[in-house]
C-alpha cells in the first residue's frame, strides 16, 4: 500500500484545493486535526448510522458511497476519487451517516476534525465560501444524476459515461476505474444490462472491450448514438 508519512501531512493539505490559499499558521493548526488514514481494497471506512466528526479527502485511490436496499441490493451513490472530499454537509447536519463507505482500491486518505473546519468558517468567511462552493457542485452532481437517471435512456447512460471517462473526441483506449458492477450500480444499471449495452456498442462497431480497457473507436459518433 503507498504510505506518506505523518510528517507530509501540512505538504498534503495544501495539495487540497479548499486549504490551497490558507496561512502557513492555518495549515499547521489544520494538520493538528488531521489524521492520515491507509485502508486497503474492500474496507469499509464507516457504516450507515455512523456519527461522523469531520470530513475526508481522497490523496490516491477511490471510495464508493452506497447503500443496501431491504433487497439486499447496494446503489453506489457516488465514486470519489483523488482530490475529492465527502462527508462535509452529513458532519454540518450532524446526522449519521445515510451511506457507508467502501474502498475500492488501495487508498490514502486524511481526515479533518470537525473543530478545526467550524474555526475556520468563522474566522475565515473566503474558506467558508470555498467549502460551500464544493458543497454546491456536489449537489448539483446529484441533481444531474436524477435527471440521466430520470430523462435518458440505459445506452446513454453508458455512452455519456465512457465520453466522461475518455474526455477526449478523438479514438482512444480508456481503463475504466472501477469494476464493471460498481459501474453499473453508479449508473442505476444491472450488471447484465451494462454486459449487453457493451456488446451492443462493440457489435456496432463504436467500442472494443478487453476486461477493463475500452477502446472508443469514434468518440463524436458514439455520442450521437441512440441519442
Amino acid at each position: 500500500m503507498p504510505h506518506t508519512s505523518p510528517l507530509e501531512i501540512p505538504s498534503l493539505l495544501r495539495r487540497i484545493p479548499l486549504f490551497s490559499e490558507l496561512s502557513d499558521t492555518d495549515v499547521q493548526r489544520v494538520a493538528r486535526y488531521t489524521r492520515e488514514r491507509q485502508v486497503a481494497r474492500s474496507e469499509v471506512l464507516f457504516q450507515r448510522g455512523d456519527q461522523p466528526h469531520g470530513f475526508y479527502f481522497v490523496v490516491s485511490g477511490q471510495v464508493k458511497l452506497a447503500f443496501s436496499s431491504s433487497q439486499g441490493t447496494e446503489k453506489v451513490v457516488e465514486i470519489i476519487g483523488p482530490m475529492q472530499s465527502f462527508g462535509e454537509a452529513v458532519m454540518f447536519m450532524n446526522h449519521p451517516y445515510p451511506v457507508f463507505a467502501e474502498a475500492l482500491s488501495e487508498t490514502v486518505l486524511v481526515h479533518v476534525g470537525q473543530a478545526v473546519v467550524s474555526e475556520l468558517i468563522d474566522q475565515d468567511s473566503a474558506f467558508a465560501r470555498k467549502l460551500l462552493a464544493g458543497m454546491a457542485i456536489r449537489l448539483h452532481g446529484l441533481i444531474q444524476d436524477v435527471e440521466t437517471y430520470s430523462l435518458r435512456s440505459s445506452t446513454q447512460r453508458v455512452i455519456g459515461y465512457l465520453l466522461q471517462v475518455a474526455d477526449n473526441d478523438a479514438p482512444c483506449e480508456i481503463a475504466l476505474p472501477t469494476s464493471k458492477q460498481v459501474i453499473a450500480s453508479r449508473l442505476n444499471l444491472t450488471p447484465e444490462t451494462l454486459s449487453r449495452i457493451f456488446h451492443d456498442l462493440s457489435d456496432a462497431g463504436l467500442i472494443t472491450v478487453q476486461g477493463k480497457r475500452v477502446t472508443l473507436h469514434d468518440p463524436l459518433r458514439l455520442s450521437r448514438h441512440n441519442a
